[in-house]
């Protein structure tokens, strides 16, 4: 009886970097590209969010299961495609840019300790989680890790601490309806819990070889990412001007508003603008009104010499890239987005 064939290891050349790597049967392009130190951009890791996206120059993949909005039929027959969730049916050419920042960077499962649970809003919690002794994680600011929990379950946070503060982690994490996450940390969590976690993840992070100002977009819980890359510049000096625009429903949803009015008060190069979608009566709310991708638009009649980093829903995050690069001729490579979606089942 003929045996059936050996899958074959594929390889992968990037361009313009001209680096290569080789694919394992069975696994997608980002994670051979990740298990190599390869550092390529991805947000999601499960076909959810667009961040992984490049141009296939010859060769052919494979899909597994994705979302239409991170990748249309049109972007696909144009020669575009998702490293996440694609495996190579032969070698290929990927045209994609490699980023430098991740390529030192070790991806690694800890446990850590709840050290801390503090509740700014009644619908937020701040966890401040504590690495075992001789542990530290190396990761750069606006990162995010995956918690592990039972059955494979994997619910990803962006850490809201920059590096260099880095005595504790620390997440922001809202209650969600069926949220398996949230629920136990609504609930069930008692300080000192451990719970695993893997990181760092996502390629949303300061790019600090530029020297263009910056847009900073946060939608709710979106702030905590924000927060890690503000606080990074802050130490680190960088004097590039940063807006930061953060969107909620109501007054109560701004769940730390000292912290970003201090750095406003603190730093001359930083202007912070709330907007309010929904405000009540009880707020009394003489500030920005509507969606907060619009109070961009309302504020700069061109982006083209901007970057943007856009943390939030995708429904946010969405509308502002498409409308920031037509309307306002922002290069679309200069947006950089960490788009609230769901992380894959653990294998």
């Amino acid at each position: 009886m003929p045996q059936s064939p050996v899958p074959a290891e594929r390889q992968v050349r990037l361009e313009p970097s001209g680096r290569s790597f080789v694919v394992n049967p069975g696994e997608t392009i980002l994670e051979a590209a990740l298990r190599q130190g390869v550092g390529l951009p991805y947000g999601c890791r499960n076909g959810a969010c667009g961040a992984c996206k490049g141009r296939l120059k010859s060769g052919s993949l494979a899909y597994g299961e994705h979302q239409d909005r991170a990748i249309t039929q049109a972007e696909k027959d144009a020669g575009k495609a998702l490293t996440c969730c694609t495996t190579p049916q032969s070698d290929i050419v990927l045209e994609i840019r490699e980023l430098a920042g991740l390529k030192d960077l070790t991806i690694r499962t800890l446990p850590a300790r709840v050290e801390r649970i503090d509740m700014p809003a009644e619908d937020v919690a701040v966890l401040f989680l504590k690495l075992p002794a001789a542990e530290r994680l190396q990761f750069l600011a606006g990162q995010y890790i995956d918690v592990l929990m039972k059955g494979g379950v994997r619910r990803s946070y962006s850490m809201a601490n920059a590096p260099h503060d880095d005595t504790h982690l620390q997440l922001h994490v809202r209650r969600t309806p069926g949220g398996a996450f949230s629920k136990y940390v609504f609930e069930e969590m008692k300080e000192r819990a451990i719970i695993r976690f893997e990181g760092p993840l996502g390629a949303f992070y300061l790019r600090e070889d530029s020297d263009k100002p910056m847009i900073l977009l946060a939608g709710g819980t979106g702030f905590a990412p924000v927060k890690a890359v503000i606080e990074h510049a802050f130490h680190k000096g960088i004097d590039r001007q940063m807006v930061l625009y953060w969107g909620v429903r109501t007054l109560r949803d701004l769940y730390l508003p000292e912290l970003p009015v201090k750095w406003q008060e603190d730093h001359d190069n930083f202007t912070f603008i709330p907007v309010l979608s929904e405000p009540g009566p009880e707020d009394d709310w003489v500030g920005r009104r509507g969606f907060v991708h619009q109070a961009v638009l309302d504020d700069f009649p061109s982006l083209a010499g901007y970057q943007v980093y856009a943390c939030g829903a995708p429904a946010m995050t969405d509308i502002a890239r498409k409308t920031f690069v037509e309307q306002r001729g922002l290069p679309d490579d200069e947006f950089y987005c960490d788009a609230f979606t769901y992380a894959a089942k653990m294998p």
